[in-house]
């Protein structure tokens, strides 16, 4: 990955450039950025720029050994860490190393992809993935050795808040002492689930969501998305190149209809108690990061339809059934039922990441909701 492969972000890619030619490379950087933005591939493409053997004034040469080994993720001082879990292939005791060759592959298909789209690449089914200890125990035994070919040792850590708390600190430790020439960059979209004093120990580096022009012009030169079309599409993204990658394959939004069948059930819950229980039975027997696509999307949908209620359209970032079903849901989402949805959805998700029974919490929610709405 070099930078010029990365739309945009001209000023973050030229700070990065700049700390390494002026020497001012800080050993743990924390590249932050939400989800379909450039905050994995900027940090591929620094990890590539640090190490070339032919630096250029504005980018990595791309063709030195360093590049090309780098650039199909297959450096021996490059050591990957990302989320994963058991599979049918990998039944037991997951680590990063087990899936690299999908991994590989993976990231070369689209470096904007997100966790969802990891966990169905390799098959988790309904398996919470993690990054575990002994990850951490082997972090520690890998960065202890000396580069093998490189300038530095590169440690490429994907979402790391998917870390459990032993393997957190076991991080800690080697950030508070790290061995000499050893780069730590860690990718990540929420950092308040991250160790403060892992924060603390790293310099952040803010990736902004790409422009709607940045993602036209991707759709346009890289898919062949008619201008026109690009620059819907771009609109409905609202920032995120993997969700415009999504929509410009016109993949079915499975999404929309589990939310619109669900809030339809909760709008006749008297007459349809039983119908409520059957459907969070269904929501319950999905994977559990579809569980919480599905409760994050009702937040989105939430806050487009307060946004259709204030009658702001250039705002709204929806088409065709999805903004039907919004001007029907705006009828009945006042800012003060909007302010209990919200709480709703919220605590589902972290009852989820928390490993309560997703039934339960699917249907305590749907009962919460119901409620919500018409009080």
């Amino acid at each position: 990955m070099l930078f010029k492969e990365i739309p945009g972000l001209a000023d973050i890619k030229r700070t990065l450039i700049q700390s390494v030619q002026t020497g001012h490379i800080h050993h743990a950087q924390l590249f932050f950025g939400n989800e379909g933005s450039a905050n994995l591939a900027l940090a591929w493409a620094y990890a590539t720029y640090v190490n070339c053997e032919d630096k250029q004034p504005d980018d990595a040469c791309g063709v030195c050994p360093s590049c090309r080994k780098i650039g199909k993720l297959a450096h021996p001082d490059l050591h990957q860490i990302f989320p994963v879990a058991a599979t049918k292939k990998v039944t037991k005791d997951p680590l990063s190393e087990n899936f690299l060759p999908d991994w590989r592959l993976f990231l070369a298909g689209n470096p904007y992809a997100s966790l969802t789209d990891w966990l169905n690449y390799i098959g988790t089914e309904n398996r919470q993935p993690q990054i575990s200890a002994e990850e951490s125990r082997q972090i520690i035994q890998r960065l202890s050795l000396k580069p093998y070919e490189a300038d530095y040792k590169v440690l490429f850590m994907w979402l790391p808040e998917m870390l459990n708390i032993t393997s957190a600190n076991a991080l800690l430790k080697i950030l508070e002492e790290p061995p000499p020439k050893t780069l730590f960059l860690l990718v990540c979209q929420d950092p308040a689930r991250l160790l403060t004093t892992i924060i603390s120990r790293t310099q952040m580096v803010r990736v902004r969501s790409f422009t709607d022009q940045e993602i036209s012009q991707v759709l346009i030169a890289k898919l062949r998305v008619e201008p026109q079309r690009a620059g819907q599409i771009a609109h409905l993204a609202d920032g995120n190149l993997n969700e415009a990658i999504r929509l410009s394959n016109e993949v079915k939004n499975d999404q929309h209809e589990l939310f619109r069948d669900w809030m339809r059930l909760c709008f006749q819950l008297e007459k349809r108690l039983t119908d409520i229980v059957k459907n969070a039975d269904k929501l319950a027997a999905m994977p559990r990061e579809a569980q919480k696509n599905v409760l994050q999307y009702g937040i989105n949908m939430v806050r487009e339809s307060l946004v259709y209620t204030y009658n702001e359209p250039q705002l709204i970032r929806l088409e065709g059934e999805e903004m039907t079903f919004v001007q029907g849901f705006a009828k009945v989402i006042t800012p003060e039922r909007a302010e209990r949805l919200f709480g709703y959805f919220n605590d589902a998700i972290l009852h989820l990441e928390r490993n309560a029974s997703p039934r339960i919490i699917f249907l305590d929610t749907s009962l919460q909701v119901a409620s919500g709405i018409k009080s």
